[in-house]
């Protein structure tokens, strides 16, 4: 069977899973916006897997919306984004919109970005394509606790990061769950998933994961080959075979979630707030 050429958007794809699944997107034959916050190793991987490269900093919102722009200028249509930029960090410091760092760059930067593509994946989706959005979200989630008037974190203690993370994962599972409800009926599905834990330059910041790394020898977890392979297959022509919606821990539908991740009202606060936070 000749494979159609798709549009596929890859965030957080300098390094990490996001490099590899943008490879092997990019060899079966799909057209690849590799999207990266550093310039050299962003420009890297696309030049050598034959993909086009897309500069933002997901701590700046203004790099966002640029970025949206820029991908509305190039693309006529787009058939996956994967919203698979994250982080994890040490220390608590607010980005240059004045939100903490982990819950914009893991939830409120890909809310924006997938808030200003929508139009043109429900336009892609009306075409007759089988249009996605992919999110990496993470088994942490389940240790996470959404609260809405503290996704900054003033009024919680810090505690190395780990419990914004895991609130910021937890979000994204709401977020999937959400846009695949209001997306019902355009033909764009949602999706989010656990890749697994990944032996990568993830959490650098974080004490405990470089003393995973130390003890371990670097082998703590999965390869970033074995990590990409959900969003490889979630991103790839094939059918899911689950609703919209679904989380997955890597291959699994209905991975285990906090209790919160199943609250649709608080998915739908979620999105509110989250609109009037990356609103300008």
């Amino acid at each position: 069977m000749t494979h159609t050429a798709r549009t596929i958007i890859v965030t957080g794809a300098s390094s990490g899973i996001g490099a590899v699944a943008a490879e092997r997107l990019a060899a079966a034959g799909d057209r690849v916006a590799v999207v990266g916050r550093d310039a050299e190793r962003t420009r890297a991987v696309a030049d050598r897997i034959g993909a086009t490269a897309f500069i933002a900093d997901f701590e700046r919102l203004d790099d966002v919306r640029a970025l949206a722009a820029d991908l509305l200028d190039r693309y006529d249509g787009i058939d996956v984004l994967a919203n698979n930029a994250g982080g994890l960090y040490h220390d608590r410091r607010l980005t240059v919109d004045g939100h903490e760092r982990t819950i914009q760059l893991n939830h409120l930067a890909p809310f924006l970005l997938t808030r200003l593509l929508r139009p043109r994946l429900v336009e892609t989706a009306a075409a007759g394509r089988e249009v996605r959005v992919i999110s990496t979200a993470s088994m942490a989630n389940r240790f996470g606790r959404l609260r809405l008037d503290d996704l900054n974190w003033e009024r919680r203690p810090w505690r190395g990061g780990w419990r914004a993370y895991g609130t910021s994962k937890l979000a994204t599972i709401l977020f999937a769950v959400e846009l695949g409800e209001q997306l019902t009926g355009t033909g764009v599905s949602a999706y989010s998933f656990h890749p697994g834990t990944v032996a990568t330059r993830f959490g650098a910041s974080s004490p405990l994961i470089r003393f995973g790394n130390a003890v371990t020898g670097g082998r703590y977890g999965v390869t970033a080959e074995a990590g990409a392979a959900p969003l490889e297959r979630l991103a790839g022509p094939a059918m899911v075979g689950a609703p919209t919606g679904t989380y997955f821990d890597r291959f699994t539908a209905n991975g285990r979630t906090a209790r919160q991740a199943k609250d649709a009202q608080l998915g739908r606060d979620l999105w509110t707030i989250s609109e009037s936070l990356t609103a300008g």
